[in-house]
């Protein structure tokens, strides 16, 4: 591996980049703020973050990634080539870059991604897909027969999928991710206590105190926000058994999906991942409760890898030793003639 090659995990929530030898140089918000009087970019990653809900009209925070794929192409070119300059320095060279995405992505996404990473300078770009990449970052052999499933719950998407032999069997990628679980959480909220909270309020309800397999109430915290009745600042108490409420539809959605991996797939297969189990990464693994209630309702071992929010970036790094070695879910992108 070049100490230039970059690998770069785009996910909806976060970007997360590596660097040769290095490791992980850059773990940063997929945010980008624009202001729309100078028509230019005022921050990017962390510092643009933390402007969401906190600026003018005039300058807006956007996410470029929006449900695991590009929806604005221009945002995302900048959030590219700004993090590729902060990793690159004042190094002339282009590097080579591979990029991670979801596995159900179309080819007219695909090129958006392989134009962003073009245009931010980099010589030769690859693709790979999240579950191969969340597999090799948790440690798997992947060469090996037998089947593994990995669940990958990002931002944007959950991919779900079973490998064997270097390459992919079958896979899911659903939009029933961090982001959607934070929607609810507002939604719920919202029609149970009348009171309007933000993005971030949600997020950190849903880190701190859910617990979706058995919770009872032990867990709570403050929810700040706007009371939607006399539109003052109000604050209620919210509980791990509000946060299960909040949650269930969503759980339940990225359960059925699970079983819908299972049914379509070689029995053999399925017995491997009985005795396997089921491997989550991703930060929406982190969910309390989760792997619990997956175990429960699958009657399949289920397990959170070490440092899931890492395990793709992981993941993409190795890639580059291995990239002889795998079928499935990575090429070279010179298939596609740009003009």
């Amino acid at each position: 591996m070049s100490s230039l090659d970059i690998g770069i995990d785009l996910g909806t929530a976060n970007v997360i980049i590596t660097l040769g030898g290095k490791g992980i140089v850059i773990n940063e918000p997929s945010v980008v703020a624009y202001d729309r009087k100078k028509q230019e970019v005022v921050a990017v990653g962390l510092e643009a973050y933390k402007m969401i809900g906190r600026t003018p009209e005039y300058i807006v925070a956007v996410r470029p990634l929006q449900d695991g794929v590009i929806s604005d192409n221009d945002m995302t070119e900048v959030m590219i080539h700004e993090f590729i300059k902060k990793v690159k320095g004042s190094v002339v060279l282009k590097p080579q870059i591979i990029l991670c995405v979801p596995s159900s992505v179309t080819d007219v996404e695909k090129r958006a991604v392989i134009e962003a990473a073009l245009s931010a300078g980099s010589r030769k770009v690859w693709l790979i897909e999240e579950p191969i990449a969340a597999l090799l970052g948790a440690g798997v052999d992947i060469t090996l027969p037998g089947g593994k499933m990995v669940v990958d719950i990002g931002g944007g998407t959950a991919d779900i999928a079973v490998v064997s032999f270097n390459g992919i069997v079958h896979s899911e990628s659903i939009k029933m991710a961090g982001n959607k679980f934070d929607a609810s959480i507002i939604r719920y909220v919202n029609q149970k206590f009348k009171l309007l909270i933000g993005e971030k309020t949600a997020e950190m309800a849903k880190k701190q105190i859910t617990n979706v397999f058995d919770p009872d109430g032990s867990r709570k915290m403050d929810a700040k926000g706007r009371n939607l009745v006399d539109g003052l600042p109000s604050r209620v108490e919210i509980t791990d058994i509000d946060m299960e409420k909040a949650l269930r539809e969503d759980v339940s959605t990225l359960i059925s999906a699970i079983k819908d991996v299972f049914e379509k797939t070689p029995p053999e297969l399925v017995g491997d991942i009985l005795v396997n189990g089921i491997i989550m990464t991703g930060g929406g693994a982190m969910l309390g409760g989760l792997p619990q209630l997956i175990t429960h309702a699958l009657r399949v071992p289920c397990y959170v890898a070490d440092n899931p929010i890492e395990c793709v970036a992981r993941g993409v790094a190795k890639a580059f030793s291995c990239s002889d070695q795998l079928l499935d879910g990575f090429e070279l992108v010179s298939v596609y003639k740009y003009k």
